[in-house]
């Protein structure tokens, strides 16, 4: 089974919060999960739920700051092992192209 989640941690600071972002990515190399990265937040890939709950936990506490909030969205399909990139796939399938597009300015 493969669980997936959409994690964002963030300080709530002003400015930049990327050098603390980079210390919650860090925390999950301490885990057997894959990750990817996003502008909005990290897609993380685990075998179980009890792994990647403990790898957003570890994220969360690696942020060093007053105030950190945490967000984790979690889809946990019990009965079909699939990957994220297999979920992009399917959608890319209906659209018949990729799924993004550059901005034109």
């Amino acid at each position: 089974m493969t669980v997936i989640g959409f994690l964002s941690v963030a300080p709530v600071v002003e400015g930049s919060m990327s050098e603390e972002v980079a210390k919650a990515v860090a925390a999950l190399e301490g885990f057997d999960v894959g990750y990817e990265t996003t502008p909005m937040g990290t897609v993380i890939e685990a075998d179980d739920s009890a792994e990647l709950f403990a790898a957003a936990a570890a994220a969360h506490e690696a942020v060093d700051a007053d105030r950190v909030s945490t967000f984790l969205k979690v889809d946990d399909k019990r009965t079909v092992d699939q990957a994220a990139s297999e979920k992009v796939d399917a959608v890319e399938g209906h659209l018949g192209r990729e799924a993004k597009r550059e901005r034109s300015d």
